[in-house]
């Protein structure tokens, strides 16, 4: 059976190869640094069971260390050349896309196999089912590439660390947040903030404490960065005191539409480095390192509006208006 565990020793091999690559690359203008960020992580996710607590959490510290001393340099390892990719890309159109498709598809097919047929069942494991769906679909989409395009044999290792090299520190944000989240969660920072809230907002009618969710989770997620880690703060502060418990909101509209509130604030956010920095670092734009960048400012509106339109949704749906 496959479980979670087989995951995470899949993507430590593939950091550890990051970081044995990015060692043997003479060329890379950080090489030292690059090597040990990689190599932490993927100590990590190989060996976090046998740290401990205190070893990974030493391990955390290392990661941040490291990241601080300077930015991250983006190695160029030779695979591919940039004709033999366009011409690649003139030939095949938009049929490149379908590597990329199998991994939704198989995330989405194999959760529902594991929890709906037998063989899906003693394939995959019931616990983290779309993760380890997800990983699977990854894997058969870089072997249905590598048998189509035929590329150099290291091609998928070369490529993912200069990615990974260009999104640098920022690719660990995601997991930092959702971990910061549940120390947040039992340090019980929700009631504290559910508190004020009270205190300072009337929340007499089902619409203000709606209102005030929504508003909280982007206001909170803009603040972290990340809905995972405002969601546990801002749903034990109003969203199930208050919208559920005390008004009767439906407690799985309330919860789904309070984490897309959060991910209106995502959209508004340097905080959010990886949705929002990196994009803007990879296009190169010209405020790349404004607070408001390029990509910021171009989401801004959406991001306002489907605000809007998520409270009014909570409000209907919750409360069956």
């Amino acid at each position: 059976m496959i479980t979670l565990q087989h995951a995470y020793v899949v993507t430590g091999l593939m950091f550890l190869a990051f970081a044995v690559f990015t060692a043997m690359d003479r060329t890379h203008p950080t090489r030292i640094r690059n090597t040990l960020f990689w190599g932490l992580i993927a100590t990590s996710l190989l060996f976090g069971d046998l740290l401990g607590g205190l070893g990974n959490g030493l391990l955390v510290v290392a990661l941040v260390i490291v990241g601080a001393v300077g930015k991250m340099g983006v190695g160029q390892p030779s695979t591919t050349t940039l004709k033999q990719r366009r011409e690649g890309a003139a030939r095949r159109g938009n049929a490149l896309f379908i590597p990329a498709l199998i991994i939704p598809l198989v995330a989405v097919g194999g959760t529902l196999l594991a929890k709906y047929t037998d063989a899906g069942a003693w394939l995959i494991s019931d616990r983290q089912t779309t993760l380890i769906a997800l990983g699977l679909g990854c894997l058969l989409a870089l072997f249905a590439a590598m048998a189509w395009f035929r590329p150099p044999a290291l091609a998928p290792v070369q490529e993912g660390r200069r990615l990974m090299d260009s999104i640098g520190w920022a690719s660990l944000l995601p997991q930092m947040l959702a971990s910061l989240g549940a120390v947040f969660l039992a340090a019980d920072v929700g009631g504290v903030v559910g508190q004020l809230v009270s205190q300072t907002v009337p929340l007499t009618t089902p619409l203000l404490a709606v209102t005030a969710y929504c508003l909280g989770m982007a206001l909170f997620t803009v603040v972290m960065g990340n809905a995972f880690a405002a969601f546990p703060v801002m749903t034990a502060a109003i969203g199930l005191p208050i919208v559920v418990h005390q008004f009767g909101g439906d407690p799985a509209i309330v919860c789904a539409i309070g984490m897309l509130a959060g991910f209106c604030g995502t959209l508004m956010t340097p905080m959010a480095a990886n949705f929002n920095v990196v994009p803007a670092n990879l296009l190169e734009l010209p405020d790349r390192n404004a607070a408001l960048n390029g990509v910021i400012r171009a989401q801004l509106p959406t991001a306002l509006i489907l605000l809007v339109v998520n409270i009014g949704l909570m409000y209907a749906l919750a409360f069956r208006f």
